[in-house]
């Protein structure tokens, strides 16, 4: 299982990367509805995907590895989003399968 949770966590990185770069182009509206249906695909196999853009930040949270830019290491939102939260349903439980890997930029209060 975990094999395929890798092949499948693969996929889902490539995608996540298509839809970050087409998502800006102007035909964004009939893209979206394209890669809605295929996060509902994702769901059907149990596997949910969570971008975590514009979140907060701290060095507590498990679930993002991320590399800090900007003026402080205080105040921390993520900005950008290499590779998204991607989690297994199995059972009613929820198994984290992969970290997200984010830039999360500091801001000066």
């Amino acid at each position: 299982m975990q094999e395929q949770h890798k092949a499948l966590c693969n996929i889902i990185n490539q995608f996540h990367s298509l839809e970050a770069k087409l998502m800006t182009s102007e035909e964004n509206q009939s893209l979206s509805r394209r890669f809605q249906r295929i996060k509902k695909s994702f769901e059907e196999l149990n596997l949910f995907v969570h971008n975590p853009i514009g979140e907060d930040y701290s060095e507590t949270r498990l679930d993002c590895e991320a590399s800090i830019s900007g003026e402080s290491s205080e105040n921390l939102k993520i900005i950008e989003v290499i590779k998204p939260l991607v989690y297994f349903k199995h059972e009613g439980d929820n198994e984290l399968i992969q970290r997200a890997l984010v830039i999360a930029e500091g801001r000066a209060e």
